[in-house]
């Protein structure tokens, strides 16, 4: 188990280090909603581009997590749902 875990927080790193439009807030932010997704039944690449969509329309100001923001922002979720494939 930790073996897989390793190798999900190794690919959650690299993805998040491509995005290097971003700051170290974002993939600090990133990071965290791809941890939180974990244990969703898609692809890391999906959550990936699900987090970093949600991510991009976050005020850079927040101070909630992705995954605390989405659920007051059902727009913006839906969007990113259909942006990274997830639905």
């Amino acid at each position: 188990m930790k073996k897989v875990f390793f190798i999900f927080a190794l690919l959650a790193s690299v993805c998040v280090s491509s995005l290097a439009f971003a700051g170290a807030d974002d993939a600090k932010w990133v990071a965290k909603c791809i941890a939180d997704n974990k244990d969703e039944k898609v692809s890391i690449e999906v959550i990936t581009k699900y987090c970093t969509c949600m991510n991009n329309k976050m005020d850079d100001n927040e101070t909630l997590s992705i995954t605390a923001w989405e659920k007051t922002h059902p727009t913006e979720r839906a969007a990113c749902d259909k942006e990274s494939g997830w639905k």
